[in-house]
């Protein structure tokens, strides 16, 4: 793939750029200082699976919608109660604890390195709040930052990536889907976006099955291929 071939790349955000597990951890920790690594552990598990299972829930129908606020007051409430912390401001103080998200160390001059080139634009399951507070916690730097919110849904559904499409003014298959989640891809790639993997610890990699257009080991190394990279096979 070229620079040519592409006008704008989209970037997923939680566990593509910043590391979402790290954040989390360190409110557990806030939240009950006793706990060794394996209790943290337990608890971020419970938070991901409380997070996980309800956005699914909201996506086959079984749940109205709510935002990613509300379901991360209710995964704090959860890990509160489990670790016997009954402290509503520790509550609240955990429960916003996924706004303030390390950024993985080649994050700021990957982005800003694309940048220079392309239209950026973040495309994220965060509320439109979270998301502010995490891009300004960590330093992301967008031309345009979209919050699943806007479409009330969560991705993969492909109303979440119609929203990049349509901010873009461009047609999918001119636009690059960046995440650190095969299944992210995939959806994405079924709206017709083209698709680069890069390699987080948290992320969900590949499948055999997949074949994704790019496939990097970081920001820069993306950045890298599309400088050099003269077409896409296939």
């Amino acid at each position: 793939m070229s620079e040519s071939e592409i006008d704008a790349v989209v970037f997923d955000v939680l566990g593509t750029l910043v590391d979402e597990p790290a954040g989390v951890r360190a409110g557990i920790r806030a939240l009950d200082p006793s706990l060794d690594a394996a209790g943290v552990e337990r608890l971020l598990s419970l938070w991901q699976r409380h997070i996980d299972g309800e956005q699914r829930r909201i996506l086959d129908g079984a749940r109205p919608y709510l935002a990613s606020d509300a379901l991360d007051r209710e995964a704090a409430r959860l890990v509160a109660d489990a670790a016997g912390v009954d402290d509503p401001t520790a509550v609240a103080a955990l429960a916003v604890s996924g706004r303030r998200l390390p950024p993985w160390p080649d994050t700021a001059a990957g982005l800003a390195r694309l940048a220079a080139r392309f239209p950026l634009i973040g495309l994220s399951n965060a509320s439109r709040t979270a998301l502010l507070e995490l891009n300004a916690h960590a330093g992301l730097r967008w031309h345009q930052a979209l919050s699943a919110e806007d479409a009330r849904s969560y991705k993969p559904d492909p109303a979440v990536y119609r929203l990049a499409v349509t901010v873009s003014g461009r047609p999918p298959e001119r636009l690059l889907m960046v995440a650190a989640h095969a299944w992210d891809l995939r959806a994405a790639q079924g709206l017709g976006l083209r698709a680069a993997y890069v390699s987080r610890p948290v992320g969900d990699p590949p499948a055999s099955s997949d074949r994704f257009d790019l496939y990097a080991d970081d920001l820069a190394d993306l950045a890298d291929q599309l400088d050099r990279t003269d077409g896409l096979s296939g």
